[in-house]
């Protein structure tokens, strides 16, 4: 049952982010009047908030209550989204975005945890990470719809129902965790340890527990893992591959909908089939999988530029290739990274690889913006045909320090009778 709330508390948490994403920018740009620069600028400190955030959520994960940690961020993330409706000048606009994705990235390690001390084996943790996954798959897409019909760009107050429905949205995914937190129900036999663990380590100071996590080999090579996969799709979703479209493959700005659309109807039709088929498959096989499928989109994306007839159809089902890999990158990572994190660390070491992972994502617009403006298309996807070979080759690296070292075959003792005849 908690892990019903914790899934529908993420669902309606991203329906209150989709109301908002695909129009800030131009409501800051030009329905207040406040510039592209102004708008770069709110974007760019909604990602510094996540960064920062991130580590600092997953410590106190490790310190203190993780549901206190959800609900308090969630609550952060309320009021940053809220106080946008009042802000009048670019300055409050700023502080409130920055505010927001403090709130927003903060709570999602705090949730993580949640999933590991609530839910008993690795099969089922993969089953509810799919479900969290969808589930904010179609929130996201639930939210950016209706926000079509609330939202009036010509209007100063256009997005203020949009604001509105955010911070209620954050509000209750607030409540729905605090509900499960204090549900009734058998706690999970792993659970009291956790949080014994979790205290101890409360009292390693900050340096040290990165020293901890970077000491393991397994995980430097899921940090490379992450980073690579980050800056492969997630960097260039919401600007670079818009872009690429618009510039590169001259399609027209519905096209770019479409293939957002179709990209969530991709994860949520076939998210729960793909675990059930590779519930057996180890993580870093899995990973493998995903950066081999990413290369493939980006090889499809090359084709489009060749071939301006299909170019729309193939943009569109590019963003459906990618969708199948995303089904297996959301199960598998978090789970992963986890069960290689320090005893008492979970909480830290998952945002330290959020921070990772939001790090590099801000680095993608501005990336594409160099190649795709000097009028590089073909840099662009062989770079990111690149990256995604890297991700392929790191995931096999993993794949490699994760496996036993065989133990070293010892010669029997000598006999008593052997020993005297070798003296």
């Amino acid at each position: 049952m908690r892990a019903r709330l914790l899934i529908l508390a993420s669902a309606i948490a991203m329906l209150g982010w989709g109301t908002v994403l695909p129009y800030q920018y131009a409501y800051a740009a030009n329905t207040r009047g406040w510039g592209s620069l102004a708008a770069a600028a709110a974007s760019s400190l909604f990602s510094v908030g996540a960064l920062l955030a991130a580590p600092v959520g997953g410590r106190l994960a490790d310190r203190m209550s993780p549901v206190a940690v959800a609900v308090g961020a969630k609550a952060i993330a309320a009021l940053g989204v809220a106080s946008l409706v009042v802000a009048g000048t670019p300055a409050t606009f700023l502080l409130g975005m920055f505010v927001f994705g403090v709130g927003i990235t903060a709570a999602a390690p705090a949730q993580t945890v949640l999933v590991l001390r609530w839910v008993g084996g690795s099969e089922d943790r993969r089953r509810v990470f799919a479900w969290q996954f969808t589930g904010q798959a179609l929130g996201m897409a639930v939210g950016a719809f209706v926000a079509g019909y609330m939202v009036d760009l010509d209007r100063t107050h256009g997005m203020w129902p949009a604001f509105a429905t955010a911070a209620a949205g954050f509000v209750v995914s607030a409540l729905l965790i605090l509900t499960a937190g204090r549900g009734a129900g058998a706690v999970h036999p792993d659970e009291l340890a956790q949080e014994a663990a979790a205290h101890a380590s409360g009292r390693v100071a900050a340096g040290t527990a990165l020293r901890l996590i970077w000491a393991s080999p397994a995980l430097r090579w899921t940090a490379l893992v992450t980073v690579t996969l980050a800056l492969g799709f997630y960097a260039q979703f919401e600007s670079g591959l818009p872009a690429y479209a618009l510039t590169v493959l001259d399609v027209e700005e519905t096209v770019i909908g479409l293939a957002a659309a179709v990209n969530c109807v991709v994860i949520i039709v076939l998210q729960m089939v793909v675990v059930r088929v590779t519930a057996r498959r180890g993580a870093p096989a899995l990973l493998m999988g995903v950066g081999a499928i990413w290369t493939a989109s980006w090889l499809l994306l090359a084709v489009a530029s060749h071939a301006p007839g299909p170019a729309a159809a193939l943009f569109v089902t590019a963003f459906g290739v990618f969708a199948v890999g995303e089904t297996m990158y959301a199960p598998v990572l978090n789970p992963l990274t986890a069960s290689l994190a320090p005893q008492g660390m979970v909480g830290t070491t998952l945002g330290v690889f959020t921070a990772l992972q939001t790090g590099v994502s801000a680095v993608g617009p501005l990336v594409a913006g160099v190649i795709l403006g000097a009028g590089l298309g073909s840099l662009f996807v062989g770079l990111h045909v690149g990256i995604s070979l890297v991700a392929v080759a790191a995931a096999w690296g993993l794949r490699r320090s994760l496996r036993p070292t065989p133990a070293p075959v010892r010669s029997p003792e000598p006999s008593g009778v052997d020993a005297a005849l070798a003296a």
